[in-house]
C-alpha cells in the first residue's frame, strides 16, 4: 500500500515575516544528502531513490510479463516477438523524469504505488500491439512480489556498482599507506601511554586487514527474492492455472534476474539477507570510524602533517590552522549511517503475522544509510590523500621513551635465568623500579644493562637495541595484506 504525505496546519506554517522557502522552490532539500552533499552521493540515485525503485518495479513487471509469455503458461498466450520484447524493455531503459511525473499522477488516483506501476505499463501495451495481454500484467502478484524484487535489484546494484568500488578504493589507499610506512618505527600507545614500539605501516595494515575482511563478507551477500502471491502459497496461481509448476516458474524467474530464490515466505520476503548485509556494512563503518579517530589523533601529535589545500580556510580567526575536517566529517557520517543500518537490520527481520507495513517506511531510508557511508568513504579517501608522514617526529618520540625497552630487557633476563646465568632474579620488579612512571634516557638504560651481569652475547644484543629498532617483525607482518 502506498504511503501518502499528510499536510497539517502546523506543517504549513512559515516563521513570521519570512518568505516560505518550500513554497518558493520545491527543489530546496530538507536533508544534506539531497543538498550540500548531493554530488558526493549522486551515483546512488540510480539505484536507491524513489524514482529508481519505480523504474525497477517497471522492470520487474516487464520481465514477469515476458517470462510468462515465453513459457506460454496461460492458455491463449504465445511467445512475444523479439521486437515486442525489445519494445517492452525500452519502457524501462526509457524511464525518465516524465515517467516519474506520470507515475506520480497515477498514484494520486490509485493511492497505491505498485498499482500505479501496473497501470503505467498497461498504458504502453497498445503501442506495442499486445493490448490483449493487459490482464497478464501483474498476474498472480501481490505488491510485495514486485517490491521485494525491485529492492533487491536496487540494493544489489548500489552495493556492487557504487558502494563496494568506493570501499575497495579506500582500502587500496590504506594498503598503499601501510606498504609505504611499513619500516617507519613508531612508539605505540596502549591506554594512551608509551608502549612497545611498532611501525606506522603495521598499524595502518591492521586497519586495512580489518576493513578488507568486512568487504569479503559483503561481497558474498545473497540477494534473495520471492514471487509467490499474497501469503506465499501460490494460491491464486494454482486456482487460475493448476497445471503449471509455479514453484519452478518462480525460481527460474528470480534466478533469471540474478537473485537467489527464497522458497518459503509470508506475503513478504523476510528481509533477513538485508539485515545481514546492513550489519556487515555497519561493522565496516565502525572500523573505518576507528581509523578516523586514530588518524585524527596521530595528526594531533604531529605524526602526520596535513598538506594544505590552496585557498582553503582552516579557521575563521586562526590563519595557521589546517584542521582534520575530512576525518571529523567522516566520523559524523559513519555514525549516522551505522545508526540507520542498525535500525534497518533490527526492524526488517520482524513482520507481524503474514504482513505489516513497517518495512515499507523503513526501506525508504536505505539510500540515506548508504549515502552517509559513501560520503564518509569519500572524505576519508580525500583526507588520507593529503597526509605526509612526519618521520622526524616519530623518531624524536621514540628517542624520548627509552623506558619502553624495559620489556625487552626483563624478557632477556628471564631467558638468561633459564639458561643458568646467575643474578637474574626478579627481572620484572627490577625493571619496574627503574622505569615505572619515569623517563629513562639512552645512557641510563645502557648503564643499567651493563650492570646486570648478562652473558656477553645477550648484553651486546641489548646494548645495540634502541626504541626505534625494537619493532619485532612489524615490517614483515604488513605482507599479510597480500593473503
Amino acid at each position: 500500500m502506498s504511503e501518502s504525505a499528510v499536510t497539517t496546519e502546523s506543517a504549513a506554517r512559515t516563521p513570521a515575516g519570512r518568505i516560505s522557502l518550500a513554497a518558493a522552490d520545491e527543489r530546496i532539500a530538507l536533508g544534506p544528502l539531497d543538498g550540500r552533499y548531493q554530488g558526493a552521493v549522486a551515483p546512488l540515485v540510480d539505484y536507491l531513490s524513489e524514482a529508481a525503485l519505480n523504474r525497477d518495479r517497471v522492470a520487474v513487471e516487464v520481465e514477469w510479463l515476458i517470462h510468462l509469455t515465453t513459457q506460454q503458461l496461460l492458455p491463449g498466450t504465445t511467445e512475444l516477438s523479439d521486437a515486442q520484447k525489445a519494445q517492452l524493455r525500452a519502457v524501462v531503459t526509457g524511464f525518465d523524469t516524465a515517467s516519474v511525473a506520470e507515475l506520480a499522477q497515477l498514484e494520486k488516483v490509485t493511492v497505491h504505488d505498485v498499482k500505479a506501476v501496473e497501470y503505467y505499463l498497461g498504458r504502453r501495451l497498445p503501442a506495442i500491439g499486445i493490448e490483449n495481454l493487459t490482464s497478464l500484467v501483474h498476474f498472480g502478484c501481490t505488491s510485495e512480489d514486485i517490491n521485494n524484487l525491485s529492492y533487491a535489484l536496487g540494493i544489489k546494484g548500489a552495493v556492487q556498482d557504487v558502494w563496494l568500488p568506493a570501499a575497495h578504493a579506500l582500502v587500496a589507499k590504506i594498503t598503499q599507506m601501510a606498504q609505504e610506512n611499513r619500516a617507519v618505527p613508531m612508539l605505540s600507545r596502549t591506554h594512551g601511554q608509551p608502549a612497545t614500539p611498532t611501525t606506522l605501516g603495521k598499524e595502518i595494515a591492521v586497519m586495512a586487514h580489518r576493513l578488507g575482511r568486512q568487504l569479503k563478507r559483503i561481497e558474498k551477500t545473497e540477494y534473495l527474492g520471492k514471487i509467490n502471491g499474497a501469503t506465499g502459497t501460490y494460491a491464486a496461481h494454482y486456482a487460475s492455472v493448476p497445471s503449471v509448476d509455479w514453484e519452478q516458474v518462480s525460481r527460474s524467474f528470480i534466478e533469471g534476474l540474478g537473485l537467489t530464490w527464497n522458497p518459503l515466505t509470508t506475503q513478504i520476503e523476510s528481509h533477513d539477507w538485508q539485515a545481514e548485509l546492513y550489519s556487515d556494512m555497519a561493522r565496516f563503518n565502525r572500523i573505518l570510524h576507528n581509523l578516523c579517530t586514530d588518524v585524527w589523533s596521530y595528526i594531533s601529535i604531529g605524526y602526520f602533517a596535513q598538506v594544505p589545500v590552496p585557498g582553503a580556510t582552516g579557521s575563521s580567526t586562526m590563519p595557521h590552522k589546517v584542521n582534520p575536517i575530512r576525518f571529523e566529517n567522516a566520523e559524523a557520517n559513519l555514525e549516522i549511517s551505522s545508526a540507520l543500518l542498525d535500525t534497518l537490520a533490527a526492524t526488517l527481520v520482524t513482520s507481524r503475522w503474514q504482513r505489516d507495513l513497517t518495512d515499507s517506511s523503513s526501506q525508504r531510508n536505505i539510500g540515506v544509510a548508504f549515502g552517509h557511508s559513501l560520503l564518509a568513504i569519500g572524505n576519508v579517501l580525500g583526507g588520507l590523500g593529503r597526509l605526509d608522514t612526519a618521520e622526524a617526529v616519530l623518531a624524536d618520540d621514540l628517542e624520548h621513551n627509552w623506558e619502553v625497552l624495559g620489556e625487552a630487557i626483563q624478557m632477556v633476563m628471564r631467558a638468561e635465568s633459564i639458561a643458568g646465568v646467575p643474578g637474574m632474579e626478579n627481572p620484572y620488579e627490577r625493571l619496574k623500579d627503574l622505569t615505572r612512571g619515569q623517563r629513562v634516557d639512552a645512557a641510563r638504560m645502557q648503564e643499567f644493562v651493563s650492570g646486570l651481569g648478562l652473558s656477553t652475547k645477550a648484553e651486546a644484543r641489548l646494548l645495540a637495541l634502541t626504541p626505534g629498532g625494537y619493532t619485532g617483525i612489524a615490517e614483515r607482518l604488513v605482507d599479510h595484506l597480500q593473503d
